[in-house]
């Protein structure tokens, strides 16, 4: 079997003049790379596509793959994860991970938490928030947390993103508006600890790997797991597996809202707990990234014993299941 790889790389982006942080969701050559072997170990070919655009050159040029292996993030949008998906099933390509409905709804993270919500499942209290007619009222307790409804990897999260006043509220809001021209998630900010829970599979054969805690060193920006303790992860960030009757909870959670979204394959749901020490749902990756030291789910799959050529093997079990 002949498997595509569908990607976007973060040089790439960079030579062509866009920003460190514009493009932090965007992959490393060593995550193609370690991709590649783990399907070149199982015996599949591979066949490196790379983004969107080449995507559609080589479609129309009349290329076709058996399966892709697809982690291609888009740059623009709130469907950008959705369109590599979306011309794949034009094409009746099969592919890896959560389909076009779940990756247009999980980027915005507004519109997932409204869903999980109706789920009867618990998130903090939120608003969405795109201009200043929508900060009169806004009826949250202090302190609260906002951050680019639709972005990943930490952009747009500073110390800041901790508000404690009207004044900062308006001023937060601001920054975020001009800097990434989408409207402000805002959200009770919960003070207890922080946990992501990997997951494999898809429906009810899906389950909760574990559950990993995230720990701030003391060289961390406080507080927040924002975009620099993510980048530089390795100096400002510990991990720790959890197993405490807290942990378990976590893991309840993560894997109903995985299920209630129909996500597929692999990926992370991120929590946190409020005063009480309970886990509330914060958002989902279901297209997590894979770089074997640097990205949550791999490190996770390190510390239970999951070798990373183990958890490829598992993603395409449950996407070679799609397979007619």
């Amino acid at each position: 079997m002949m498997v595509g790889l569908t990607y976007d790389l973060r040089e790439e982006y960079l030579k062509e003049g866009y920003g460190e942080e514009e493009t932090a969701e965007f992959d490393r050559p060593d995550t193609i790379s370690a991709i590649e072997v783990a399907l070149q170990t199982m015996g599949y070919g591979t066949d490196r596509i790379g983004g969107v655009r080449s995507l559609v050159r080589r479609l129309a040029a009349g290329e076709r793959w058996e399966l892709v292996f697809n982690i291609a993030e888009g740059l623009t949008g709130y469907a950008r994860e959705a369109q590599v998906p979306s011309l794949l099933e034009i094409y009746g390509i099969p592919y890896t991970f959560s389909d076009p409905l779940v990756l247009s709804l999980t980027l915005h993270k507004g519109m997932t938490k409204h869903v999980v919500r109706g789920l009867g499942l618990p998130t903090p209290e939120f608003r969405v928030v795109e201009n200043e007619a929508d900060l009169e009222g806004l009826a949250l307790p202090f302190p609260l947390f906002a951050k680019p409804v639709a972005e990943g990897t930490g952009k747009g999260i500073t110390p800041s993103s901790k508000i404690h006043s009207g004044a900062e509220l308006r001023r937060e809001c601001r920054r975020l508006w001009e800097r990434f021209k989408q409207p402000a998630l805002v959200e009770r900010f919960l003070p207890g600890k922080e946990f992501t829970v990997g997951i494999i599979g898809t429906g009810r054969e899906a389950e909760a790997l574990g559950c990993m805690e995230v720990i701030l060193k003391d060289e961390a920006e406080r507080d927040v797991y924002s975009y620099t303790n993510k980048e530089e992860s390795e100096e400002r960030v510990e991990y720790q597996l959890a197993k405490d009757p807290t942990a378990e909870k976590a893991m309840a959670i993560a894997l109903a809202v995985w299920r209630g979204l129909d996500c597929r394959d692999a990926g992370r749901v991120d929590l946190r707990c409020d005063e009480g020490g309970n886990p509330m749902f914060m958002e989902i990756n279901p297209l997590a990234g894979l770089h074997p030291q640097h990205s949550d789910l791999p490190i996770l799959c390190t510390l239970l014993g999951i070798s990373y050529q183990q958890l490829i093997e598992r993603i395409l079990f449950f996407a070679l299941k799609r397979v007619k």
